[in-house]
């Protein structure tokens, strides 16, 4: 699978290994940066992920800061995101086959690197389960994004 990883300063040392980790389970990696621990700005390394994602240039996407809530709410901005923060491995696959996640969130200050490895692959290695109900409720989504309203009750 084709990946796009990128992180801020606070995820810098962590993205370097994931990045590493991803490969070796025989992704295509693309790194955004950032490309070292200087100051930068999360929202810039989380758009880039999610544009590569939208336009196709990779199937998912991984961002990392301190929190991964930053990261994970910059990136879900961008029409056709559907981020998720994880911290266990349950969230890491089901986010994708249930809700069709295409760009995972990790806190570097969160969670251990060796958990951090865990998620990355249990997400890369989850498939969505096009159940009729997950379909539906991911139309409920995509009407949310497009006007700010949906069906429901």
């Amino acid at each position: 699978m084709r990946i796009a990883i990128a992180a801020d300063h606070a995820g810098y040392d962590l993205k370097e290994r994931l990045a590493k980790v991803a490969a070796g389970a025989g992704h295509a990696v693309t790194d955004l940066g950032t490309h070292s621990t200087d100051p930068v700005d999360y929202p810039d390394y989380a758009a880039a992920v999610a544009k590569a994602v939208v336009t196709g240039r990779v199937e998912r996407g991984i961002v990392v800061c301190g929190s991964g809530a930053g990261a994970a709410i910059a990136a879900n901005k961008v029409k056709g995101i559907r981020a998720a923060v994880a911290h266990d491995t349950y969230t890491a696959h089901q986010c994708v086959e249930h809700d069709d996640a295409n760009v995972l969130a990790l806190g570097s200050r969160v969670i251990g690197e060796n958990l951090a490895d865990e998620l990355v692959l249990a997400f890369l290695d989850a498939r969505f389960s096009g159940a009729e109900r997950h379909v539906r409720r991911l139309a409920k989504i995509a009407a949310l994004e497009e006007d700010g309203t949906e069906s429901g009750p």
